[in-house]
């Protein structure tokens, strides 16, 4: 399959959905654009390979199949960094994450094994032993060879094992699940319909719409109610996008109550590319909460808070399209929804500013401890609180997407108990509570 593939195309994967992949998701996921590769050294922007920069986000899995696949460690990109030196820096500057010690390991190993092989092949004018004949002497350079590379295999082994072993400890350590706290928000849930409801019939809203009673109908109306705000401005991607927002609307309470709120919002609206892996045709520049301004090349998904506008990209797998939307959408609904420039909370609402900073303290906390997932950090990465707390925010619903509501709530109740509690027992709550269908 390899072979079809020029290295042009190559490199647009590179440039879109691999690179995007390496940076938020699984291997797994992502192991069939590898194999069409048909350079794994290929370089793009600052003359980086991919495995500079699996070890600059300290993703141990992928240096690991990139380093199977031959990746060189020698090369250098235009800081003048090769694989080793940028993995020495990444454990000075990261010394509590564990995955960057074993990143610096097994780059060091593969690189120590192909200086060893570069050097017993090169012809040496200093041997003593010039009366061995040149088969005898081959012999010996190769039996030497198979001894070190089988050396440094088996301490890349140890340490693999040692890997498994910690990741297997983390994934039984997140597999529980509190039913208690989903008892309680299905509870808070359930009280805020009821409390809408009684409004309705007592006249301080408009009277409930039978629609409203039937939950089949009220889903079909929420999801054709988004279509209808949302513009396909390359391709055609009605049929997905349909799926993509039934999926959001079914998965779990915390992306459907997006998806019940913002469906009555006229304000709304979203323009999708069903051909490309990023909004960089159709919002070439995009600036960020804390105000810094990036290409649109380098974003999946992103909500303009001036327009309130969505760009998403939807060229890639459904759970993907799905995560990337639920992101946007939440920042979106943060924003409409309490006035406060996309903040979790109302403005002079110091008990939920409180919850929330602590939220952000909590997270920080995990992150200083060990590994988070990426949207977590990203958020915590920003550079002014509004950015953070929005960000933070918007990670839960994008996890949950992601994972499934199973999973994404286990890893988020585990991890990040405070953050899940601040979104469940009040962001949902005043989405549900606001939501006109």
């Amino acid at each position: 399959m390899a072979s079809n593939v020029s290295v042009g195309i190559a490199e647009e994967f590179i440039d879109e959905r691999l690179l995007n992949g390496l940076m938020t998701g699984s291997l797994l996921h992502h192991k069939d654009l590898l194999d069409m590769l048909e350079d794994v050294n290929v370089r793009y922007l600052r003359q980086k390979t991919l495995l500079h920069v699996g070890v600059r986000l300290g993703k141990a899995d992928w240096v690991e199949e990139l380093l199977a696949r031959g990746a060189d460690t020698d090369l250098k990109d235009d800081s003048q960094l090769n694989a080793v030196s940028s993995a020495e820096e990444m454990v000075r500057r990261f010394p509590e994450e564990l995955d960057r010690s074993l990143i610096l390991k097994l780059v060091t190993l593969v690189h120590r094994r192909d200086q060893a092989m570069m050097h017993r092949l090169e012809p040496s004018s200093s041997r003593s032993n010039d009366h061995i004949t040149p088969v005898a002497r081959n012999n010996q350079d190769i039996e030497s060879l198979k001894s070190s590379v089988d050396a440094l295999r088996q301490e890349m082994k140890s340490l693999m094992c040692q890997l498994i072993s910690s990741l297997e400890e983390l994934k039984t350590q997140v597999c529980g699940r509190d039913t208690l706290l989903r008892c309680l928000e299905e509870a808070v849930t359930s009280t805020v319909e009821d409390v809408t409801s009684i409004k309705f019939e007592l006249g301080g809203e408009a009277a409930i719409s039978p629609a409203q009673l039937d939950p089949v109908t009220a889903r079909q109306e929420c999801v054709d109610a988004m279509l209808r705000k949302t513009t396909y401005v390359y391709g055609n991607g009605v049929n997905k996008m349909r799926r993509v927002y039934e999926r959001m609307y079914d998965e779990d309470d915390c992306t459907a109550c997006i998806i019940k709120y913002l469906s009555g919002d006229d304000r709304v609206k979203v323009m999708v590319d069903c051909d490309l892996w990023n909004i960089g045709r159709m919002k070439k520049k995009v600036v960020q909460l804390d105000g810094t301004q990036r290409d649109g090349s380098d974003f999946c998904s992103f909500c303009d808070f001036e327009s309130d506008t969505v760009y998403l990209d939807a060229c890639g797998s459904e759970t993907y399209v799905c995560a990337d939307l639920a992101w946007a959408l939440s920042q979106l609904s943060l924003k409409l929804v309490f006035g406060n420039e996309g903040r979790p909370y109302s403005k002079g609402d110091v008990e939920r500013e409180r919850e929330w900073m602590r939220a952000v303290k909590e997270a920080e906390e995990r992150r200083k401890r060990g590994w988070v997932y990426w949207w977590i950090s990203d958020a915590l990465n920003q550079t002014t609180e509004l950015a953070r707390v929005c960000h933070l925010a918007a990670a839960v619903p994008r996890i949950i997407a992601y994972e499934g509501s199973n999973k994404g709530r286990d890893y988020l109740q585990k991890c990040h108990p405070l953050l899940l509690s601040v979104y469940s027992n009040h962001v949902m709550p005043t989405l549900l509570a606001k939501a006109r269908r």
